[in-house]
């Protein structure tokens, strides 16, 4: 069809109708996009252009494979999405250079220029839809279809993972099964000297998956912002940006180098993950005000396929809007025995959660479970006995006290106070910035005006917290590091009875470990703070061969210090029994 800036797009009407029908439970977010395209479509700057969408969808089931060689039929969340990308157009103004009949010289004229409105999609979908594969028909597309030199990038967090969007590329080639392929694929690749004729137009090389006739490749390279930056690819996909723990933005790396083309288009598929408060998070935040409309971006497809709530993980039907190819890519028996997984074995629940019906929880289960970190009810200790516990680590960072009250039935009350510079928390990146807003708001977390933590200043507020809490303490553990000149003052000022240093590393670390995770168990460590239930998800150990556990400490981005001050607070508890008596 021609272009129309009131015509309603084929794949989205039918969807759309589905929705309305009630064939298709959809999310809020995909609700939040439904709503978007229909603002297209009112749109009279924006036209549609059906014919593009139709020909990729030639192209796929005409030429392209599986990953097994055998036959293409795309899905119709396929074509749903492809036609969001290829089939959104608008004009503008250039001013273009043209060349006078006779060949001789030229002048400047003003043009209206016909552009593909979309740049960028994201694909936030359950384990499972077959994404890589649809990266796959995108990339060979451009490749084989467009009639400019394209340099065409993949990347994901490994390698291997990338060769994902290659191979199903490689085997149609293999195969050849349409009319185009067999063109593409005649001849030799050892012919470089023959007839050009004779020689394959399309082939696997080392280089990547190269096409001789427009010089186009797509080529795999390292999910790294130092190997993607200033390129000038002009088609991307990236591949699970949010399952690993991916710390840099490489999304806005590869923006910046692919806008230097025209019409240059990133596709950005994953699952969701369980690393929390990383670029991911902060990506999806922005998406978030795409949708809502805060932030107003229509060169930007979003389709965030997730499940509403917790609660609809019971209800078959509802998981459709997780993964909308189920029962096609991947079967209902495998979503039902990974649902009886995260029953039986709490470790996997977040993983499951996450990957499969796209509910990020808070960080991984490493040492303590999802259970296990949960709050509990809110409760003051109002002048009860206590032992504390400081993590002091470095001035600049993160400086956390936990206060732990022994109780009846041998449970044990914690309260935590973390401090850190304002110059800290100005660095962090939005989604962190969000948590740690969340911690100042319930009062664990203090930020004081500095640029480095000074240990008095600290000492002082301290100080002043305990006595207004009515807190008794009666024996303070700490960690040497960064320490000295804290743990003097507080020895001169309540004496030198009841200070226990605990010095770091699996000798002193491994026992109170273990006394500390049976207790969270049983449930008998009873915190209501979230700042707990934050360092308490991050908590990794690490464990030598006779089973000796000691906290990990080298990831800054995420937070133990509270379960550091904790285990302090622990040991000096354990070491002056009397002290409680």
């Amino acid at each position: 069809m021609a272009l129309s800036n009131t015509a309603v797009p084929k794949y989205y009407g039918r969807f759309r109708d589905a929705v309305i029908r009630g064939d298709i439970p959809v999310n809020k977010e995909i609700s939040m996009e439904m709503n978007r395209i229909d603002d297209l479509i009112a749109n009279p700057g924006i036209y549609y252009d059906g014919s593009v969408v139709e020909g990729w969808i030639r192209y796929c089931e005409s030429e392209l494979t599986l990953t097994d060689g055998s036959d293409l039929h795309l899905l119709d969340s396929f074509k749903l999405w492809a036609e969001q990308v290829l089939s959104w157009y608008y004009f503008v103004d250039r001013t273009v250079y043209e060349p006078n009949p006779d060949g001789h010289g030229g002048r400047y004229v003003k043009k209206s220029i016909k552009k593909r409105l979309i740049n960028k999609q994201f694909l936030i979908i359950g384990r499972g839809a077959a994404k890589s594969l649809y990266d796959s028909c995108i990339q060979s597309w451009f490749q084989n279809i467009d009639t400019t030199t394209t340099d065409q990038i993949t990347t994901a967090p490994t390698m291997r993972q990338s060769e994902e969007i290659l191979t199903p590329i490689k085997t149609a080639i293999t195969r050849a099964r349409g009319p185009l392929f067999q063109f593409l694929t005649e001849g030799s690749l050892q012919n470089t000297t023959g007839s050009k004729a004779n020689r394959v137009k399309l082939a696997s090389t080392k280089k990547g998956i190269e096409n001789f006739i427009n010089g186009s490749i797509i080529r795999i390279l390292p999910m790294s912002i130092d190997k993607l930056q200033s390129l000038r690819c002009r088609i991307a996909t990236v591949d699970e940006w949010l399952s690993g723990d991916v710390r840099e933005d490489v999304i806005g790396a590869i923006e910046q180098g692919a806008s230097k083309n025209d019409d240059w288009l990133i596709i950005a598929t994953s699952s969701e993950g369980t690393v929390r408060n990383g670029a991911g998070d902060t990506i999806k935040m922005e998406l978030m005000d795409i949708l809502t409309g805060e932030y107003v971006n229509p060169h930007v497809s979003i389709w965030w396929y997730k499940l509403d709530s917790v609660d609809e993980v019971a209800y078959p039907e509802m998981w459709v809007k997780a993964n909308p190819n189920i029962g096609k890519t991947v079967t209902y028996e495998t979503y039902q025995l990974d649902v009886e997984k995260a029953e039986k074995v709490p470790a996997a629940r977040n993983d499951i959660l996450a990957k499969r019906f796209g509910l990020p929880l808070e960080g991984y289960t490493y040492y303590f479970t999802y259970e296990e970190t949960l709050p509990h009810r809110h409760r003051d200790f109002w002048q009860m006995a206590c032992a504390l516990g400081a993590d002091l680590s470095q001035g600049d960072d993160f400086c956390s006290f936990v206060f732990f009250f022994p109780l009846r039935g041998s449970q044990f009350g914690v309260k935590t106070r973390n401090y850190i510079s304002s110059r800290t928390l100005n660095k962090l990146p939005a989604a962190m910035r969000a948590k740690y807003e969340q911690f100042i708001n319930e009062g664990s977390l203090i930020v004081l005006e500095c640029t480095i933590l000074n240990m008095m200043e600290v000492y002082e507020d301290l100080d002043e917290h305990i006595i207004r809490c009515g807190y008794d303490v009666r024996c303070f553990g700490y960690d040497p590091y960064n320490a000295k000149e804290f743990v003097e003052r507080w020895a001169s000022e309540n004496g030198p009875f009841g200070i226990e240093k605990v010095i770091q590393g699996a000798k002193t670390e491994s026992v109170p470990l273990g006394e500390l995770k049976k207790l969270a168990e049983d449930r008998l460590l009873l915190f209501d703070e979230e700042i707990m239930t934050y360092t308490m998800g991050n908590c990794i150990t690490i464990e030598d061969t006779n089973g000796n556990r000691k906290l990990w400490k080298k990831r800054h981005e995420s937070k133990i210090d509270s379960v550091a001050a904790m285990m302090d607070a622990y040991i000096a508890y354990k070491h002056n029994p009397e002290a409680f008596e």
